[in-house]
């Protein structure tokens, strides 16, 4: 499931209201354990390009923070 949400993740990367969207839903399909990998990745991968959305979903939303 985490690979499958990183695909999801990749593909919208350019549209930052369904990458939003992808990553809420993302988080909550899977485990803690995935979130945080999933969390990891996304600030490595997407940070510069999506750092207002990141911080809203993955620091206050969710408290997924590393």
């Amino acid at each position: 499931m985490l690979e499958s949400c990183k695909i999801v993740l990749n593909g919208v990367r350019d549209d930052k209201q369904l990458f939003k969207k992808e990553l809420i839903k993302s988080l909550a399909w899977l485990n803690t354990n995935e979130q945080k990998q999933l969390s990891r990745w996304v600030k490595e991968n997407f940070y510069n390009q999506h750092a207002d959305v990141i911080n809203e979903i993955l620091l206050t939303k969710y408290d997924y923070a590393l």
